[in-house]
C-alpha cells in the first residue's frame, strides 16, 4: 500500500490551500481525503472535505459552529472521484469560504 499527501495552494499569500491524502492498493486509489481548508485567527480551520469516511465517497461542508452538511456523491471509481473533488475545490473555494464567513458573522 502506497500513501501520498501534499498540498495545493490556492492564492498567492498561501492563505488558501487543498490538502491531500491518497492511499493507492495494487496500483488503485483505494481511499482518499481532498480538503480545502483556509488560514484563519491563527490557524488553519477546514471548510469542505470529500472523503470516503463512513464506507462512501461523499462531501462535507463543514461550518463554524461544528456542524457538517453531508452530500453522497456517486462515482465508478476513487480515481474519478479524486479529479472531481480536486476540480470542485479549485473552482469553488472562494463561494465555500464566503458561505463559511457569512455563517460566522451569522453566529
Amino acid at each position: 500500500m502506497g500513501e501520498k499527501n501534499f498540498l495545493k495552494y490556492l492564492d498567492l499569500n498561501s492563505n488558501e490551500r487543498i490538502r491531500v491524502h491518497i492511499s493507492v492498493i495494487n496500483g488503485k486509489v483505494a481511499d482518499v481525503v481532498v480538503q480545502y481548508e483556509t488560514y484563519m485567527n491563527g490557524k488553519w480551520e477546514g471548510i469542505v472535505r470529500y472523503d470516503c469516511a463512513h464506507g462512501f465517497f461523499h462531501r462535507d461542508v463543514m461550518y463554524p459552529d461544528g456542524e457538517k452538511e453531508k452530500q453522497v456523491i456517486e462515482f465508478d471509481n476513487l480515481e474519478t472521484a479524486l479529479t472531481y473533488a480536486e476540480q470542485d475545490l479549485k473552482d469553488r473555494w472562494e463561494f465555500y469560504k464566503n458561505r463559511y464567513l457569512k455563517k460566522l458573522k451569522n453566529d
